[in-house]
């Protein structure tokens, strides 16, 4: 018996090779028996899923390319056409984050870049797939925006902008196909701090503290999905901008990045430098 509306369904989920795209992949998988197409450009680290897998490998199939290339997409569109292959779930999770840095020391190409990964290739995979989709008896579309989306914050300009203009797209297409396919937005916290190195420093610990590991996320992003909730926003820094922005409007920007400020850490130097 069927006990979740996605189970034995067919997903296709970008950036599946790594953090919360690999998460849900094999969560999918393991749990609720999905056939998930994943997308990266790894072939080393989707074939490292694959065999995490163990016996339900075989659900698992993948497609190694770029997904800010269109013509990427439309490929994948014809070949799920030629081999009848009916996608019911489509998860895009890929994304890339900018260095933290002023605005006029990105190069155009760096928001070019940004705005491809994190917002386009949405845009080239939904209308390349949105047929193939609505086709299903249990459609289902899920955007991974950020937290930032929510508020933005100093250092962040390609980012953040690349964020918003996929939450903004994504809240269009829900209601344009409300009643036809579940279209849902999930704003997770967004990992700014991966590549700091950690340190027994109070701002380090404050920063830990409002921070969500990523199985703990992963429950989240399924459960809500589960649920088909619309407007998914997770992790306490998430909560906390969410709600900021709501009531202090650009305070909570303002209140967000003297908090940055004065945290001393290294990866915010470059934006308060003189």
């Amino acid at each position: 018996m069927i006990k979740c509306w996605f189970d034995y369904s067919t997903v296709i989920i970008t950036g599946a090779s790594s953090g919360l795209g690999k998460g849900v992949a094999k969560r999918l998988v393991l749990e609720h028996n999905c056939r998930v197409i994943g997308i990266a450009r790894s072939e080393d680290k989707l074939k490292q899923l694959q065999a995490e897998l163990g016996e339900k490998a075989y659900l698992f199939s993948y497609r190694t390319f770029d997904v800010s290339q269109r013509e990427k997409w439309d490929e994948l569109a014809d070949e799920l056409k030629n081999e009848d292959i009916q996608i019911d779930l489509l998860i895009n999770n890929a994304g890339i984050l900018p260095r933290f840095d002023k605005f006029y020391n990105y190069t155009v190409e760096d928001f070019d870049k940004a705005m491809q990964i994190n917002f386009y290739s949405s845009v080239y995979s939904m209308k390349a797939l949105m047929d193939n989709v609505l086709c299903s008896s249990r459609a289902g579309i899920v955007n991974v925006a950020s937290s930032a989306a929510l508020c933005s914050l100093a250092g962040t300009g390609a980012y953040s902008a690349s964020k918003a203009a996929l939450k903004s797209f994504t809240d269009a297409v829900r209601e344009e196909h409300r009643g036809d396919c579940y279209v849902g937005l999930i704003c997770p916290k967004t990992d700014i701090f991966r590549s700091q190195k950690k340190s027994d420093s109070t701002s380090q610990k404050m920063m830990d503290a409002v921070s969500t590991d990523c199985d703990k996320m992963v429950d989240l992003i399924i459960n809500g999905i589960w649920k088909k909730k619309e407007d998914m926003v997770f992790g306490v820094d998430a909560h906390l901008m969410s709600v900021g922005n709501k009531a202090l409007g650009t305070l909570c920007s303002n209140i967000s990045s003297k908090v940055m400020k004065i945290s001393g850490l290294e990866i915010f130097k470059d934006v308060f430098a003189k």
